[in-house]
């Protein structure tokens, strides 16, 4: 009987793997569609018209030119690190997954440190792209790596200092008690973006910065670097970086909706419609923000994360922290 239950737990832990790898999979090609068609319009073109409806197979069509390319390694890489870096920047979105609950009951793993685990994954993609830039032997990509570091060094501080603030205010470090912590505050239901606007700001302007996205997409400044960190990547390796990167936007987002938007919570529609909503909207945001502004200098990215975030975030802080003195 031992070994039927060790075979029932393979066999759960299998498919929610899978499960997950489709989703992944699944919601990157919709946002890769959904920014290629919203910037596209936002600049007065129509995007991709021929595969599918409004170019709805176009994704589809990409991925299969991926994984038909050849799996070419360029000399004097160190093939180790090479092969390894897009794992190192892939593996961590199943990790941030297992954690994100899309309602009461819909969830992988509930962690009663469930923040603190997901900014520390949040880290891990630096290691990834670290190594992806050094094993490249390429100067733009060692440039574009060391850019990418310093700037997410520069905004995980911010960002994690936004969070402090809620977990402050909800007196937990579990995502489910922070939604729930938002239901009813004198009989009314009040998200944390009416008690903490500075602090969403913040968190909003470093998810930017940490996803490396226009206006802070220095690290992958085509006119300077050619392509940052994956310039030497190509094929599956490239879509597993590519990959990672749009559906980091939707863990940053979908984190966002359950810190400072109530997460699941509204009238009418199931949880896991609402929970969805408010996170699309978030990412429609993003893509606005790409459609719309210029790239800054690696000085002013800099500035606006030393100079004017992490202040903020600490003012943030300390005023969150009286408050809540004082409220207990």
């Amino acid at each position: 009987m031992m070994w039927l239950g060790k075979m029932m737990w393979l066999v759960r832990m299998v498919i929610s793997l899978l499960a997950m790898l489709t989703f992944i999979m699944v919601n990157s090609l919709v946002l890769m569609w959904m920014e290629r068609k919203a910037v596209a319009h936002m600049q007065a073109r129509v995007g991709p018209m021929r595969v599918g409806f409004h170019g709805t197979l176009q994704p589809i069509a990409d991925v299969i030119k991926m994984l038909a390319k050849e799996a070419y390694i360029p000399g004097c890489v160190d093939p180790y690190i090479y092969r390894a870096a897009p794992y190192f920047v892939f593996i961590p979105t199943f990790m941030i997954l297992v954690t994100i609950p899309f309602s009461a009951n819909i969830v992988v793993r509930e962690l009663n440190i469930g923040i603190f685990y997901i900014i520390s994954i949040l880290a891990m993609t630096t290691v990834g792209i670290m190594m992806a830039g050094w094993s490249s032997y390429n100067k733009y990509s060692l440039l574009g790596a060391v850019r990418s570091v310093g700037q997410l060094i520069s905004y995980e501080l911010p960002i994690g200092l936004a969070t402090i603030c809620i977990v402050m205010l909800a007196g937990s470090l579990k995502l489910s008690d922070i939604v729930a912590s938002q239901k009813v505050l004198f009989g009314i239901h009040i998200p944390y973006i009416f008690l903490q606007p500075l602090g969403f700001v913040i968190f909003m302007v470093g998810a930017v910065a940490e996803l490396c996205r226009i206006p802070f997409d220095l690290p992958e400044a085509e006119s300077e670097l050619v392509a940052g960190y994956h310039t030497e990547y190509s094929g599956l390796r490239f879509g597993l970086m590519l990959t990672a990167e749009y559906f980091n936007m939707f863990s940053l987002c979908a984190i966002a909706v359950l810190l400072f938007l109530g997460g699941w919570g509204g009238p009418l529609l199931p949880p896991v419609i609402w929970f969805l909503i408010k996170t699309y909207i978030l990412i429609f945001g993003l893509m606005w923000i790409r459609a719309t502004l210029p790239r800054v200098r690696a000085d002013q990215l800099m500035d606006i994360g030393w100079k004017f975030l992490l202040p903020a975030s600490l003012v943030n802080v300390v005023v969150t922290g009286m408050i809540v003195l004082l409220w207990r």
